[in-house]
């Protein structure tokens, strides 16, 4: 007899085994039609996996994230069926889930065309119609390859080539389409019903530039159509948001080849970034950090007594003068140790909380850079917490808290927490590692907040709280980080006094409240579609005048708003003034004064704010005041 527990508490009884299916159709039709996988004692599994013993079972279905992911996986190879019945010589290689959807890399004589897709896109739309069953076999490792290698697919020979040979690997066959997969996979072709192919891209065989290059086609799948039209809405408003057209749009900041994954500083570009920087300086003040500067280029051998050079050399620019090896940082922990080292520290002074807005670079691959949000160089800001064991827990909860106020000044309110745990290249003991995953998940227990396990997603050298934004049009952006690391300290022999006046290690907090800066600019001009607040935009008030006769007013206007403390532009062309409203709010400042005859006599200004908010006429003072409040709540 064999006994299946659902999620409910529930128990079925079977005499002889049974599939995921049948135990949906035992429970009701709707399930049996509704199920796409299911989990088997935690393990995702196809429907037709068959239960031979006492199990926890759930049935997936459209309505969970595992369902989404199955869906996307099934429609992947959907594409890759239409290819082949389109382009019987083109040859398949992979296709994997990402955020949103999935993409397929393909082999082909010419390059894929928009009207390719189009056609793609409709022959899989038949094929799902034809609700063909998607079934798996499982193969020897060598007679799969002798498989693919029998129907042209060397891409796919190669991949299964690499698995050990003592391993089996298992195929799933839909129609006249066979591929490689661990699964699982739909029931059938007809569950797929809410798919569009987004873009063509190129891609390298197995990321390496050396090798040839490939075609991907980019899609997106969905378990409903409201929630696909919801999705490319939101894509539509990221297009309009995209803050390297707004940048050039603006007069913030340029890329050009000359200098790839670095970004160009215009002057209003650099005065959002010095707003940025100072505010995180303040905070540094108020929170008990002392600011400090490591060198940018360190000698090898420190790189390999951190762990970097082993862990991490491929991500580093390195370069060599006098017969020695030196490397950029790549970040900034194993600098601010020497610091530390320095001086002999007593236990009386830790926890101690060092920040520095260090400049890194990483040698990040051409084809993964982006904007601002993916560079090879860029400014962390950065801080590293020297501490005891006993002090790790208080220090994560006042992070936490202080990264939550930060955020909501900034216009985020809504944080998602995850804990990324142990990868498989690490440092350090199993039990430090228990240590430090165990201090963190507790801290955020402690802070009273909800969140996620990522299983081997943490650092070389210790695990981490990731802690994510979504942004005004829903979108999700992993910023801030606290990690608590055991091993670089003794790595980089870090020492301090303990209170019985022996020598003992201190725990590393490494944290970072934005993470590049440079990519967190780039998250605030999308956020609010380049319409800054006031606090940080590079223009606050620009003051115009109607007609000549109101110069000098307008000027005398815009000098006593610098003293101030505002950033006022005078505008005293002598164009329509319909044509300077008009231009000004095109690069969406915050406030627009004009002054006429009637606001010159009477000392006062006419306000507009941003959107084409009349606010009426107002004395200076009134409108010193209003800005002043703007600023001081961050509005």
């Amino acid at each position: 007899m064999i006994s299946i527990r659902l999620p409910d508490g529930s128990q079925r009884q079977f005499d002889t085994p049974v599939t995921v299916g049948q135990v949906a159709a035992s429970i009701g039709s709707g399930l049996a039609k509704a199920a796409l996988a299911g989990k088997v004692d935690g393990k995702l599994v196809d429907t037709s996996f068959l239960i031979d013993q006492d199990a926890d079972l759930a049935i997936v279905t459209d309505k969970d994230p595992d369902g989404l992911e199955v869906i996307r996986h099934s429609t992947a190879h959907l594409l890759a069926y239409a290819v082949k019945e389109l382009f019987p010589d083109a040859q398949v290689t992979i296709g994997p889930v990402i955020d949103n959807g999935f993409f397929y890399d393909f082999s082909y004589k010419r390059p894929f065309t928009p009207e390719d897709l189009t056609a793609i896109e409709k022959k899989m739309a038949e094929l799902a119609k034809k609700d063909e069953p998607v079934t798996r076999t499982v193969l020897p490792r060598d007679e799969a390859v002798a498989y693919f290698k029998s129907i042209g697919e060397a891409y796919k020979a190669e991949i299964i080539e690499s698995i050990p040979a003592d391993q089996d690997v298992s195929l799933y066959a839909e129609g006249k389409f066979t591929d490689l997969c661990r699964g699982p996979h739909v029931p059938s072709t007809g569950k797929l019903k809410v798919f569009k192919l987004m873009k063509l891209a190129g891609a390298y065989w197995r990321g390496d530039s050396k090798n040839e290059m490939l075609q991907r086609i980019y899609g997106t799948a969905w378990a409903k159509k409201e929630e696909q039209e919801a999705y490319l809405h939101m894509l539509e408003e990221a297009e309009k948001r995209d803050h390297r057209k707004l940048g050039r749009a603006l007069d913030l900041f340029h890329f050009q080849d000359e200098a790839p994954g670095l970004i160009f500083w215009h002057p209003k570009g650099w005065i959002v970034w010095q707003q940025v920087e100072q505010y995180m300086r303040r905070v540094y003040q108020d929170n008990g950090y002392q600011e400090v500067k490591a060198p940018q280029i360190l000698d090898r051998s420190l790189w390999e007594k951190s762990g970097h050079w082993e862990n991490y050399k491929e991500n580093m620019f390195t370069t060599e003068s006098e017969n020695r090896s030196y490397a950029l940082k790549p970040m900034n922990c194993p600098g601010h140790v020497q610091i530390f080292r320095s001086n002999m520290h007593s236990y009386r002074e830790l926890p101690l909380r060092y920040g520095e807005f260090g400049q890194c670079h990483r040698n990040e691959p051409s084809g993964s850079l982006h904007g601002m949000m993916r560079v090879r160089g860029f400014t962390q800001d950065d801080g590293h917490i020297f501490c005891t064991e006993d002090q790790i827990l208080d220090e994560c909860v006042a992070f936490t808290t202080l990264l939550q106020n930060v955020y909501r000044d900034f216009g985020f309110t809504d944080v998602i927490y995850k804990v990324a745990t142990r990868p498989e290249k690490r440092v350090g003991s199993d039990e430090a590692w228990d240590k430090a995953e165990n201090a963190l998940i507790e801290s955020l227990k402690r802070s009273g907040h909800d969140f996620e396990i990522s299983p081997g997603e943490g650092a070389f050298y210790g695990p981490k709280i990731e802690y994510t934004l979504k942004d005004a049009i829903g979108r999700t952006w992993q910023c801030g980080t606290m990690q608590v690391d055991f091993s670089m300290p003794v790595r980089l022999e870090a020492e301090y006094v303990a209170e019985d006046n022996t020598r003992k290690i201190p725990v590393m907090l490494h944290r970072a409240i934005l993470g590049s800066l440079e990519r967190f600019i780039g998250m605030l001009i999308e956020n609010y579609s380049g319409a800054l607040p006031l606090w940080l935009a590079p223009v606050q008030i620009v003051v115009l005048n109607i007609s000549d006769a109101q110069a000098d007013y307008a000027q005398s206007v815009a000098q006593n708003l610098k003293k101030q403390g505002f950033r006022v532009h005078a505008d005293l062309r002598n164009e329509k003034i319909t044509y300077k409203i008009r231009e000004h709010s095109v690069q969406k400042l915050p406030y627009i004064v004009v002054v006429g005859d009637k606001e010159r006599d009477a000392n006062t200004v006419a306000v507009r704010a941003r959107g084409n908010v009349d606010l009426g006429v107002m004395p200076i003072d009134a409108l010193v005041e209003r800005l002043k409040n703007d600023v001081d709540t961050k509005a």
